[in-house]
């Protein structure tokens, strides 16, 4: 046999999201919008976390790496998939779909560690609030991100390390619209029964067990914000929430799409957009409207552009 990976497929085809030629063209305005808004909202707040100097602390520090990974995930599977609605052959190469596969895991391993992070800054902030400049000060959080970005790292060569060299001589349809490591498992030519398990074992419980360690965090800082005036608590739990539906919002498809013992086709699509479209789009939408030093930096951002403007 002859081909990549020792195998007759050469490439692999996107059923995608539907054969309807209408409800294609109404997909692909509704996904470029979608995608539009990410890139926007996204870097919008990269630029005013770096050019505001009041928001350079470590919250938005984090903050910021959280949006660019949002921006770099989506934009693996988006533009293909927005690409792929004019396409009568939905195709993308074999190394493609690995390298696809490959950045998937490597951003969401990333978040997930950042997640963990902002977690960790707000526990500090509301609970140790005398220690929090001494604990989360600027070199802490660079290793944060670096750590974050090299378990991501990690987590990505772990999931390819063995599914690179399996045989792929037989069906090369994906029922999706991009590729991931649990869809193209099925496809291959080989028993896959232990790289299943692996891929539960390394995403599947992963994804669990820090959901439920996040959630226990926020519930002690939500149990201390009750302790306090309610005047000291109000700044706080708005920030905590938008914290805590950002975490729900990633961490929800990925249970479901990793860690869910019944997958169901039809909701494993609709996760699959949430998570790659829906979720990097909502995360600026919820960190700015629930945040007013936020908004206030954006308007200050706004009105630097129009003085320049008008000098130039």
């Amino acid at each position: 046999m002859e081909g990549t990976n020792n195998s007759v497929v050469k490439e692999f085809i996107f059923i995608g999201l539907s054969d309807s030629q209408e409800l294609q063209i109404f997909l692909f305005v509704f996904f470029f919008v979608f995608y539009i808004g990410i890139v926007f909202g996204n870097l919008l707040i990269v630029m005013t976390v770096i050019y505001d100097s009041h928001l350079h602390s470590s919250m938005y520090f984090l903050l910021a790496n959280l949006s660019f990974i949002d921006l770099c995930l989506s934009s693996v599977t988006a533009p293909k998939m927005i690409a792929d609605f004019f396409s009568k052959r939905k195709v993308i190469s074999v190394h493609g779909c690995f390298a696809q596969i490959f950045l998937l895991h490597f951003f969401g391993g990333s978040e997930l560690v950042t997640l963990i992070a902002m977690a960790f800054d707000r526990y500090v902030a509301i609970c140790k609030p005398l220690h929090y400049t001494t604990i989360m000060h600027g070199n802490v959080c660079v290793g944060i991100v670096v750590t974050a970005w090299g378990i991501g790292f990690l987590h990505s060569v772990s999931q390819l390390a063995f599914a690179v060299n399996l045989p792929f001589c037989g069906p090369n349809k994906v029922d999706s619209f991009y590729c991931d490591l649990p869809r193209v498992l099925k496809l291959a030519c080989a028993d896959t029964y232990k790289l299943d398990i692996m891929v539960i074992a390394n995403s599947g419980v992963l994804t669990v067990c820090s959901f439920v360690l996040l959630i226990i965090s926020y519930g002690i800082i939500l149990m201390t914000i009750q302790r306090r005036p309610s005047d000291r608590s109000s700044k706080a739990l708005s920030t905590l929430t938008a914290h805590i539906i950002v975490v729900l919002l990633f961490f929800g498809p990925c249970i479901f799409i990793y860690a869910w013992p019944f997958p169901i086709k039809s909701l494993d699509k609709c996760l699959a957009v949430f998570y790659s479209v829906v979720t990097p789009l909502l995360n600026p939408i919820i960190y700015t409207l629930r945040n007013t030093e936020m908004k206030t930096a954006m308007r200050r951002l706004r009105q630097w552009n129009l003085k320049i403007c008008v000098k130039s």
